[in-house]
């Protein structure tokens, strides 16, 4: 079993998509606090004229009586609607601020993610051992201590302000409504500044530091590699099978190409090969059929069936299902072996057509050992 230690190697990519589809991604809560605390702050700024204006109107004429006052039974109650109309509308456009510039930092911090898997109930939560080491873990433990620095600095801030203010703020109640309310609106965007200065301070060390504990409750283990290259991969035991099959499923399908061919040289019961060479639109002769055992007598049953010629050459047949493709030019090592066999099948059939005489025996061509896959050397040189 891996130990955390063991997991020194980044996430791969597959398994950072997976912690997205499981609902993970690195967020920090200190830029979501500066983005509603810099967006009310805006807000604010923006809607404090027009607020408070109705709010000295909404208080001269709450702090007004006269007789037309008194005989209007219902001008209280209509004064209560207008204040309350602004003040809805004012609050729903607060929140609906505040709620966007939350989102877009959440978005903006580790991406779009959405996933009902961090909601869905699971049972190993309730672990009380597993929950202890998640409290104890490193992340939780820095995060403790960012919160308690956080809170003696935004504490001494505070502290520092308002001792700074005190008498200021006393004198207010002595002043006239009208202007106690828009030095308490300066007083109040004053502390909000100072407040967001230092929310901003922690935001830009605690997004790269979520950041990194993010990749690092992710890191892996060399076996966890290992396993996810072979999920991706396949196990090589079956991707060799597979390919194999797929060989022998092409090399059967190749057998109908065989009409055309020009000769077919075998092994001479173990490999077939058939060639064909057009000068017209063919840089070298191409392989169009191969096969072996019962796929290579398959081969050799149809040639004869067809006329066309069989030769029988072990070493050339094996290099060249060994190291020849189906419809492609075969190797340039095997021009000349492949060459002496062509000119023997032209003057063959020539000599059947009754235009020369019958060639000599079929030449034995020369075939790079290394090509041969029997060949000792080369089964020496592999691992």
């Amino acid at each position: 079993m891996d130990s955390s230690q063991d997991k020194d190697l980044p996430a791969s990519e597959r398994k950072l998509q997976k912690a997205r589809t499981d609902g993970q991604a690195a967020r920090s809560r200190d830029l979501s606090h500066l983005a509603i605390l810099g967006t009310g702050a805006v807000c604010m700024l923006a809607m404090a004229p027009d607020l408070f204006e109705h709010m000295e109107l909404a208080m001269a004429q709450a702090l007004r009586f006269d007789a037309a006052a008194v005989h209007a039974t219902d001008s209280m109650l209509k004064r209560l609607q207008d204040m309350l109309s602004i003040g809805l509308i004012a609050s729903a456009v607060f929140a609906f601020s505040t709620a966007s510039a939350a989102l877009i930092s959440a978005i903006g911090a580790g991406g779009w993610v959405f996933s009902a898997k961090p909601i869905t109930p699971q049972f190993k939560r309730l672990n009380p051992i597993s929950g202890a080491a998640n409290l104890l873990s490193k992340q939780q433990l820095t995060n403790v201590a960012k919160m308690v620095l956080m809170t003696a600095i935004l504490s001494a801030v505070a502290w520092n302000y308002m001792s700074g203010s005190i008498e200021q703020v006393a004198i207010l109640s002595l002043q006239p409504s009208a202007l106690a309310i828009g030095q308490a609106a300066q007083w109040l965007i004053s502390g909000i500044a100072l407040l967001l200065l230092v929310v901003f301070l922690v935001a830009l060390v605690d997004v790269p530091l979520q950041s990194y504990f993010f990749k690092a409750r992710l890191k892996m283990s060399h076996q966890e590699v290992k396993q996810e290259h072979k999920e991706a991969e396949g196990n090589p035991h079956t991707k060799g099978r597979q390919r194999q099959r797929q060989r022998e499923i092409a090399d059967g399908a190749s057998v109908t190409a065989v009409p055309k061919a020009d000769f077919v040289v075998m092994n001479p019961t173990h490999y077939a090969v058939a060639l064909r060479y057009d000068e017209n639109s063919m840089n070298a002769p191409q392989v169009i059929s191969k096969g072996t055992d019962l796929i290579a007598m398959k081969i050799r049953d149809l040639a004869k069936q067809h006329a066309v010629p069989v030769l029988e050459s072990p070493m050339l047949a094996r290099a060249l299902y060994a190291h020849a493709e189906l419809d492609q030019p075969i190797p340039a090592a095997l021009y000349t072996a492949v060459a002496q066999i062509l000119a023997y099948v032209y003057r063959l059939k020539a000599a059947l057509r009754g235009e020369g005489r019958m060639p000599d025996e079929q030449p034995d061509p020369q075939v790079p050992p290394e090509l041969d896959p029997l060949n000792r050397t080369t089964r020496g040189l592999q691992p």
